[in-house]
């Protein structure tokens, strides 16, 4: 099955739709400047297991390279995934604490 991820800035969302175009998945963010904090990831019960929390991981990752963003990553599903693919080490922000 094939999921399409679109950005949805009025509701702070990215939203994954299958081909019927019901929704599958979301993640939440919060924009400020070039800095983006993806807060949430949440997959529908009816369609867990299908991959979309990759697809939607993926696909919010390459749109925030794309615009040359940073990524803080909050929610616990992304910063897990992000874990296992060392390829967007370069756009993320690993803590926010200061070193002294």
């Amino acid at each position: 099955m094939q999921f399409t991820v679109t950005d949805v800035p009025e509701r702070e969302r990215f939203e994954a739709r299958d081909e019927d175009g019901a929704l599958a998945g979301i993640v939440t963010y919060q924009l400020t400047g070039t800095i983006i904090a993806y807060t949430h990831t949440e997959v529908d019960p009816a369609f867990e297991g299908r991959g979309v929390g990759s697809t939607l991981a993926r696909a919010v990752m390459d749109d925030a390279r794309a615009r040359g963003r940073t990524v803080v990553p909050i929610c616990p599903f992304l910063a897990g995934w992000l874990g296992k693919h060392p390829e967007y080490d370069d756009i993320v922000v690993r803590t926010t604490r200061r070193v002294k």
